[in-house]
């Protein structure tokens, strides 16, 4: 240690700044948020990119023994959304079956009862952790008449598939962003 060095300040540790940190898109991994009557903690944070500009985040929600994911897309306006994963036998038709034998996927597909229709098809890369080199996937997004709701089927590889089942929110639904105490 110089004479100096002990005239210099000593890093303080980072402060949150509530007007701007404690915002939805700005949660990380420990902080709490209030949505639909319960508590969730953020348990993880993902990123899908899509191409050099299009990206998702994503943020795993644990509440109760329940595991959601909200995500945020922007493209020309932000779009939030949240989902659970669903099991593909829990839809009607063999998605997974008809896509390995036409490279697509059905038009429609029926999940409790309910029709969905394709919307569109989405190929990227999944950062966990929000950090490189990530895994490559295809998305298929199918939507309810009133596109209010949605069930996407995920591609990893050549046969392993997921499914996720949500519906489209705002985010002024969530409330009471909180650091956690990790």
């Amino acid at each position: 240690m110089g004479f100096f060095d002990r005239f210099k300040k000593k890093k303080e540790p980072e402060q949150l700044d509530p007007l701007h940190d404690l915002r939805l898109d700005k949660m990380k991994v420990g902080y709490l948020v209030d949505y639909a009557s319960k508590t969730w903690e953020v348990v993880g944070f993902n990123i899908y990119e899509f191409g050099p500009r299009d990206t998702a985040d994503e943020w795993s929600l644990r509440a109760d023994g329940a595991l959601c994911f909200l995500e945020r897309y922007k493209d020309d306006e932000v779009e939030w959304s949240f989902c659970k994963k669903i099991r593909m036998s829990a839809i009607d038709e063999n998605v997974a079956k008809h896509i390995q034998q036409f490279d697509e996927p059905p038009r429609k597909i029926t999940y409790q009862g309910k029709q969905f229709t394709f919307d569109e098809e989405d190929g990227g890369r999944y950062l966990e952790g929000g950090r490189p080199p990530g895994q490559e996937f295809l998305a298929w997004t199918f939507v309810d008449d009133e596109e209010e709701q949605f069930v996407t089927i995920e591609q990893w590889g050549e046969n392993d598939f997921e499914a996720a089942s949500g519906f489209y929110v705002e985010e002024y639904e969530f409330t009471n962003i909180l650091p956690g105490v990790r």
